[in-house]
């Protein structure tokens, strides 16, 4: 099976494009005389059980430990920030791909067959494009939330408040939701059938919209990742050196300034920039492996483009992991929930940064 499809990117050859195009104005039989039945499983079974195994573990520590992120920011109204709410977002982002994409994704990838029909294809590619463009954009959203917090630390705290972000992060999804509906409306799936071949999981983007698609969803988000934690490691920096040279003078005020950074919002700047360079490392790959795809027929590269989808769905893993290692908030919250005390009432006003 090549993931090419479109397990993210949403690209295909031209000659598939084109394929799909003549078939949708006349019939599908060409198509489903080239569609190759399910062979039924070739793997060896003690590989066999060991990729469902696998598969199994990464999508309970994808669900639980987002579900972690998602009970600790609602809980503990000390972690009721602006920044944090962007966090829950994501995490609902993330525990989404664990639930309703990870799932068939891999049994896809195990079976080297679709074998849940057109009904599920099209709730799994609809689920897929949503998510990946509400994840990018959500991203990119930390990415300036941070920038504000370092640049303007005064006017941070004075404007942007939860219900902002809480806006913000909803308008996000929003737009996430409207996009990718008018994608797919402008590319037949809702008005021609959902997929050419009963063995695979396609939707066909044409050139326009591919082009579209790449720069709404890839290559604009995360040049806006790029730059802005460019500037902000510069930030930083300069306002180190500038603590670090008041200290060296005697001041006992050094850093206590309104238009310096607090050392909370330094150090969630740093586990961010690391949450975003995660983020990149899972995604870029996959993204050159799909443009690479383009005219090369080769089975090893297919492989390895399934590979780096693998890596793609697993950064919604690595990021509870990123927050349990990084965040002291996190560790305590788990603490505190996986020993049952947030059924205490008073428990939600526990301090636990």
């Amino acid at each position: 099976m090549s993931l090419d499809s479109y397990s993210i990117s949403r690209e295909l050859t031209a000659e598939q494009t084109y394929l799909q195009s003549n078939t949708l104005g006349s019939s599908n039989h060409s198509l489903l005389d080239n569609c190759v039945p399910c062979s039924g499983k070739t793997t060896a079974t003690p590989a066999y059980v060991a990729l469902y195994v696998s598969a199994i573990i990464v999508v309970i520590i994808t669900v639980l430990g987002n579900l972690l992120v998602i009970t600790s920011v609602c809980h503990f109204k000390q972690l009721h920030t602006p920044t944090n709410v962007l966090l829950f977002s994501l995490a609902v982002a993330d525990i989404s791909v664990g639930i309703f994409v990870m799932p068939l994704e891999f049994i896809w990838m195990i079976e080297s067959c679709w074998l849940f029909g057109t009904t599920v294809c099209a709730f799994f590619n609809f689920v897929l494009f949503h998510l990946t463009c509400a994840s990018v954009h959500n991203v990119a959203l930390n990415a300036v939330d941070r920038y504000l917090a370092l640049s303007n630390p005064f006017f941070y705290s004075r404007k942007i408040t939860v219900n902002l972000v809480v806006v913000v992060a909803s308008l996000n999804w929003m737009f996430s939701l409207g996009y990718n509906l008018a994608v797919l409306y402008c590319n037949g799936f809702f008005t021609h059938a959902l997929t050419p071949c009963p063995y695979d999981c396609l939707i066909i983007v044409n050139e326009i919209w591919s082009f579209v698609d790449l720069v709404v969803v890839f290559v604009l988000p995360c040049s806006i990742m790029i730059i802005l934690y460019l500037i902000i490691f510069a930030i930083a920096k300069r306002h180190a050196n500038a603590i670090r040279a008041a200290n060296n003078q005697g001041n006992p005020n050094a850093g206590k300034n309104d238009h310096v950074p607090k050392r909370s919002e330094r150090k969630a700047a740093k586990v961010l920039g690391i949450l975003v360079s995660v983020f990149l490392l899972c995604i870029v790959p996959y993204y050159i492996c799909s443009f690479m795809s383009e005219g090369i027929n080769s089975q090893i590269f297919n492989d390895v483009l399934n590979y780096m989808a693998i890596l793609l769905y697993l950064n919604s893993l690595f990021n509870p992991i990123i927050y349990a290692l990084f965040y002291p908030w996190f560790k305590k919250s788990v603490k505190i929930i996986v020993r049952c005390r947030i059924c205490s009432p008073e428990s939600s006003l526990m301090h636990v940064k």
